[in-house]
């Protein structure tokens, strides 16, 4: 029982620090546009946010994989 409950505080810190600071944590990608974009998926605290990247193997032009981490336009300052 009390790893349960550890469990639940350390998930509520979590999305508390994901709705303070407006980051969200990828969840999945997949290529599009005959292979030249990347479509990524973040989870935020407020839902789930797309981000379209323009994609290379070698990284020079555009990015090669997702962020993990992806700052989002939403912040709550209130």
């Amino acid at each position: 029982m009390k790893t349960v409950i550890r469990l639940v505080i350390v998930l509520a810190v979590i999305w508390l620090a994901l709705l303070l600071t407006g980051y969200g944590v990828l969840t999945g990608s997949n290529k599009n546009a005959a292979g030249l974009g990347l479509q990524c998926q973040y989870l935020t605290a407020r839902g789930v946010v797309s981000a379209q990247y323009l994609h290379s193997d070698s990284g020079i032009i555009g990015v090669t994989d997702c962020p993990i981490l992806k700052k989002t336009a939403e912040v709550i300052d209130n």
